[in-house]
């Protein structure tokens, strides 16, 4: 069955741009394979909040490259044309520790053919290697261009330093995208990474300086911190059992833009910042609850959100 779409759809919620991949996870267990791709899984975990979205990536014509349209379209989600582009799909090899974090390695080519967006989606989202490796970090920068004024822009680093080159080349393209973007979510490690000199308040104030109007640092067990250029608060994250961290900062994301097109006409105020950091923070512990990337339904979100 070809789980990719032919001709663009119909208006979606949120258009994703960026790397799907298989992640090959080696842990004490064992071996597994699992479709990943931070904006893949952000996508997926999308559609499990039911929100309608697209995923605009580039995958090969081999099998792995239809396991991870199989396993999206499984959600919902619509694979957009021109994404089986590749001759082979990525990998990451992900490394499992006894505390349930990952290390990785990756086996991965970002070729992303000419794209515009056939409409202007509520959110446009894109993030992670996608937005770092040339050649198709290009496509992907002259896709947010053309977004402006359309459409929320949201956008997550999630750096990873192994694939980046000089630090000094990464942060000059981070800072490039980010007057693009509406919405900047990134972790800890990510802001201390880009910016080791700076607290995570002073790297969260920098975003916001530099174009974006909301700015979210998650950090991990200790919660995750929502700044305006009027506001900055601290939301408390949610206990959970963790099997492991695949995955976790995604269906944050995921949640997160659910709480941006849910706010109605209340703006970014204190008492909204903090639903939706609550909101995220849930599914980012409902995710950690269990193997790899599985994000919560909306149904779950709702009970956890309920206790």
């Amino acid at each position: 069955m070809n789980h990719f779409a032919p001709l663009a759809p119909e208006p979606l919620d949120v258009v994703v741009v960026g790397e799907a991949l298989i992640d090959i996870v080696n842990s004490s267990e064992g071996q597994t394979e699992y479709p990943g791709g931070s904006p893949a899984n952000v996508a997926y975990g999308l559609w499990r909040l039911d929100v309608k979205a697209g995923l605009l990536t580039a995958v090969g014509r081999d099998s792995r490259g239809e396991s991870i349209a199989a396993h999206l379209a499984s959600a919902g989600v619509v694979v957009l044309p021109g994404s089986q582009s590749l001759e082979k799909t990525a990998t990451a090899t992900a490394e499992i520790a006894a505390d349930g974090s990952a290390e990785y390695t990756f086996d991965i080519e970002w070729k992303l053919a000419p794209a515009a967006l056939p409409y202007a989606p509520k959110v446009l989202h894109t993030g992670s290697i996608a937005t770092f490796l040339e050649p198709g970090a290009g496509v992907v920068r002259t896709l947010l261009e053309q977004a402006q004024g359309g459409c929320i822009v949201t956008y997550d680093p999630n750096i990873r330093a192994d694939l980046l080159g000089s630090h000094g080349e990464a942060l000059r393209i981070f800072e490039e995208l980010v007057p693009l973007t509406s919405v900047v979510k990134l972790s800890d490690e990510d802001a201390f990474w880009l910016y080791p000199g700076k607290s995570l308040e002073e790297t969260a104030k920098h975003i916001l300086d530099l174009g974006a109007g909301l700015a979210v640092v998650t950090r991990g067990a200790e919660g995750s911190l929502m700044a305006t250029p009027h506001t900055q608060l601290l939301v408390p994250a949610v206990t959970s059992v963790v099997a492991d961290t695949i995955g976790a900062g995604d269906s944050y994301m995921s949640a997160l833009i659910l709480g941006l097109l849910l706010r109605g006409s209340q703006g970014l105020a204190p008492t909204v910042l903090e639903r939706i950091g609550q909101t995220a923070s849930m599914a980012a512990s409902i995710t950690v609850g269990r193997p790899g990337a599985n994000p919560p339904t909306h149904r779950e979100l709702l009970a956890g959100m309920a206790r």
